[in-house]
């Protein structure tokens, strides 16, 4: 089998088989097939696009390019969740304990974040001490013991992957539906989980900006996932202004702390109700949605899921005495009110903005080696559809150098368009999916 030819086959609108995808992804993984070749045929799949049988070829090839980890050993059916990535997308904080409460085992790995905001595990490290390097013994003894745990991926996970998509990235073949799909679900693959619940997002804060794009992708997610023998759910849920209204790693903590008590911002705990009562139903601990929401309304009500977050934040080293007094998570040394300029009802809010404002202030990364200030950030008090006055606070700045603060503050109010007349906010949740 040669290079020369897939490339040449796939170039002129032909079929790839799984011989020869599988030829071509462990080659290149091995370093046997030189990135100009493959650069070639990711060209080629860019223009003649990939079928359904292809992408799933792909997908599998990619996850079995290194681990595949090994569950079996935790009881029950253990079920992972995945949002694409937004501005204020805290729901693993909140759902993952919630869920657990409820007795699905979540045995989830999760990545640091380049952009906006920190991932999962940046968000989490708000907690001193704690650690998601922690061995895969101590990952699946955990899980057995208190049914949650995160741990960071490891570099042999979906490898060809890493590879890949670093190709990709600088030869313009990223915006592939079908290279996309695949580059998700074949981490998520490999991670070991028996079903797979994914937070699409949509809109100007997403990675697909518009209804038409999360579709699709969420359609060939579902389909790979399903394919693979996954049981395989997607929420399209929007991002056309940031989820909840804390932006920024500690910030976003206290609001899932907040969402444990009872208290949480009426969209995030809709979204965390509709994602978690899948979880349920997917772990086989809820017959229906009303069984599920119910379940999950009782844990937070009685404390279990605001108790299972302090025993997996314990477990893995961290301390729990921040989730009862959140006065100790990280905090700004400066909290300034950004004041709206004029009057009326607000329009629309640059989600992106808002994102690119928390980076400004150090709560993302611009770089891989940038190091993230984990108490900066802004929480909104005003969203779509609200009306304010002239004077009145629009979000709260949490910052700590002056210069950053300046910046970012500029950068809120390109953010937020007013009117004068009433406006609707966007609907939260706008498509489920359980068969593609």
């Amino acid at each position: 089998m040669r290079m020369y030819d897939i490339i040449m086959k796939k170039r002129n609108g032909g079929k790839l088989t799984s011989e020869e995808i599988e030829f071509f992804v462990g080659g290149y993984t091995n370093g046997e097939i030189p990135d100009y070749q493959v650069s070639a045929l990711m060209m080629a799949v860019y223009f003649q696009g990939m079928d359904q049988e292809e992408t799933l070829a792909l997908t599998m090839a990619m996850a079995h390019s290194g681990d595949m980890l090994d569950l079996s050993p935790i009881g029950g059916v253990k079920v992972d969740k995945h949002s694409t990535g937004g501005v204020g997308d805290k729901t693993s904080l909140a759902l993952a304990p919630m869920a657990a409460a409820c007795g699905v085992r979540i045995a989830k790995m999760s990545g640091r974040g380049l952009g906006h905001t920190g991932g999962t595990i940046d968000k989490l490290e708000s907690f001193a001490g704690f650690s998601t390097g922690i061995s895969r013994e101590h990952f699946i003894r955990q899980v057995n013991d208190i049914g949650i745990s995160i741990m960071g991926q490891t570099a042999d996970l979906a490898p060809a992957d890493k590879k890949l998509y670093a190709l990709r990235d600088v030869t313009a073949t990223v915006d592939n539906m079908s290279l996309i799909a695949s580059s998700i679900m074949s981490k998520k693959l490999a991670a070991g989980a028996d079903a797979i619940v994914l937070d699409v997002k949509t809109g100007s804060g997403a990675f697909m900006k518009t209804l038409e794009d999360s579709l699709a992708l969420a359609r060939e997610m579902v389909r790979i996932g399903n394919g693979a023998g996954r049981r395989t759910i997607a929420v399209v849920s929007d991002m056309d202004q940031p989820l909840g209204r804390a932006v920024g790693n500690a910030l976003e903590v206290r609001e899932a702390i907040d969402t444990l008590q009872g208290q949480g911002p009426e969209d995030f705990v809709e979204l965390c109700m509709t994602l978690g009562s899948r979880m349920l139903i997917a772990g086989g601990k809820a017959q229906d949605e009303g069984q599920a929401r119910d379940m999950l309304q009782e844990v937070i009500s009685s404390g279990a899921a605001l108790d299972k977050l302090a025993a997996f934040v314990q477990a893995q080293g961290g301390d729990p005495a921040a989730i009862y007094d959140p006065k100790l998570l990280p905090q700004a040394s400066h909290v300034e009110p950004i004041l709206a300029c004029t009057e009326g009802y607000i329009r629309e809010i640059r989600c992106d903005e808002i994102g690119v404002c928390s980076l400004l202030l150090g709560g993302g990364r611009e770089t891989k080696d940038s190091e993230i200030d984990l108490s900066v950030g802004l929480v909104l008090t005003a969203k779509v559809g609200d009306y304010v006055k002239c004077g009145q606070p629009l979000a709260y700045m949490h910052y700590n150098d002056p210069a950053r603060a300046a910046a970012a503050k500029e950068r809120f109010y390109q953010a937020y368009t007013m009117d004068s007349k009433p406006t609707q906010a966007p609907p939260l949740i706008h498509r489920i999916l359980e068969q593609a």
